[in-house]
């Protein structure tokens, strides 16, 4: 555990606390190892039957990714571990519930949708706001499982935030309650849970997830252009600098090598053979290290998945 995460168990109940107000509980890398270390501490802790997550002080749950790091260390990809995803990247089989007490936007959107459960006070709000800031979210994929898909994309595409009692309409949250009474209803809930047959309980978990369709990987591929460009970092430059982005919207010279030929790729074998032949074929080693490289680049890569170019020279 570091300083900037605590663990408390009450009643059966874990809380697991970002204590970092002052900066609305940004995950920093302090922040990140914490949390990773807390949650492998409720996995060992017989004490404890559910976990809840939350944030310090009645403004923020967590606003994310801390920008400023992020221009600082020149963050593209974040490595699998960067910042916790319960069932992803670290395994929890008890119940875990959000309680957002504020801000739940970014990297915090991510922390409550990774949880089973989320209570939110009436002052919360969640937004998907990586778009605002050139940044990615392929862990958003199992968003249009949680909620209606087209208020997925309104959410992804405006990145603007969203108030607890619309989140609650369409099926992020689970209750809204009062601020003054996040932690005794989440506790209330939490206790309700932990009384039940604990058997039953982690049987329960496993199958209401069993219907959820696993893309990350693909999420990732989709992202990665993105995080490799130089909106990537001119989004966390400009915060840091209290500035209004520059946007380029280029991708780096690789990718667009790669979307230029893809529109080649997405031909059928019927079209590419009426096509006049203006350059000579791309060797099968090349067609295949450039597919490889990207699976999704500018929407395309779903296309070349689906031709049957790797079997035409």
């Amino acid at each position: 555990m570091t300083d900037a995460v605590s663990y408390r168990v009450d009643n059966g109940v874990a809380w697991l606390t970002i204590e970092r107000p002052e900066a609305r509980n940004a995950l920093n890398a302090a922040v990140r190892e914490g949390l990773f270390a807390g949650a492998r501490r409720f996995n060992q802790d017989s004490s404890a039957a559910v976990l809840v997550l939350t944030g310090a002080g009645d403004k923020a749950f967590c606003a994310g990714g801390d920008l400023k790091e992020m221009a600082d260390t020149a963050l593209t990809v974040p490595p699998p571990d960067f910042a916790p995803q319960f069932g992803r990247n670290i395994e929890i089989p008890k119940p875990t519930i959000a309680a957002v007490n504020g801000v739940a936007w970014a990297g915090g959107f991510l922390l409550a949708q990774s949880c089973d459960l989320c209570v939110a006070a009436e002052n919360a709000t969640f937004a998907i706001s990586e778009v605002k800031v050139g940044r990615g979210a392929p862990w958003a994929a199992p968003l249009s499982w949680l909620i209606p898909p087209r208020i997925a994309l309104q959410i992804l595409l405006t990145g603007d935030p969203i108030t607890a009692a619309r989140a609650c309409e369409v099926g992020l949250v689970n209750e809204v309650v009062p601020l003054a009474e996040l932690r005794s209803r989440t506790q209330e809930l939490a206790e309700r849970i932990a009384a039940n047959a604990p058997l039953s309980v982690l049987a329960a978990k496993r199958t209401a997830y069993l219907s959820r369709p696993e893309k990350f990987d693909e999420a990732e591929r989709i992202w990665a252009p993105v995080y490799h460009s130089a909106d990537a970092q001119e989004g966390p430059a400009a915060f840091r600098d209290k500035r209004k982005p520059v946007w380029t919207g280029r991708l780096p010279q690789v990718f667009g090598d790669v979307a230029a030929l893809g529109h080649a790729f997405c031909w059928s074998r019927r079209q590419r053979r009426m096509a006049p032949r203006t350059a000579p074929p791309i060797p099968r080693p090349v067609r295949t290290a450039i597919l490889d490289q990207s699976g999704l680049v500018a929407g395309a890569g779903t296309m070349w998945k689906n031709t049957d170019v790797s079997r035409s020279q």
